[in-house]
């Protein structure tokens, strides 16, 4: 089983990326005696933090403020990428930011709802 994710990162020249990777989901005695769940490979985290983004917002152009997941729980957001990606997701998103550097993307909330999300900072 595999649960894909995108992920936002900087190339050498500070360019941003959008790119979809796949996490591999093996069966694991996660809270036994239940039954087995899909698990992934553990990302090692410091925190996690809820986010609202109310309906309108916009960002600018800004790097991710750390290596993090940011999930979407509710609302749907549009993520600009420097070299002209443009993606929309919404419930059930996730993406592993990584541009840190270089000229970032811009984020935006599309629709009349705000974005609710779950923001995990990663060591």
């Amino acid at each position: 089983m595999r649960k894909t994710y995108f992920h936002l990162f900087s190339d050498p020249s500070g360019a941003s990326h959008l790119e979809t990777l796949e996490a591999e989901l093996a069966a694991t005695p996660f809270a036994p005696p239940a039954p087995d769940l899909f698990l992934s490979q553990p990302m090692p985290a410091a925190a996690a933090a809820f986010l609202i983004a109310p309906a309108g917002w916009s960002g600018t152009w800004h790097v991710a403020p750390r290596r993090q997941l940011f999930v979407v729980l509710s609302g749907e957001i549009e993520v600009e990428m420097s070299d002209g990606t443009v993606e929309r997701s919404g419930p059930g998103a996730v993406a592993l930011l990584e541009d840190t550097t270089g000229r970032g993307h811009i984020t935006r909330v599309i629709g009349d709802a705000a974005v609710e999300a779950l923001v995990v900072p990663l060591a």
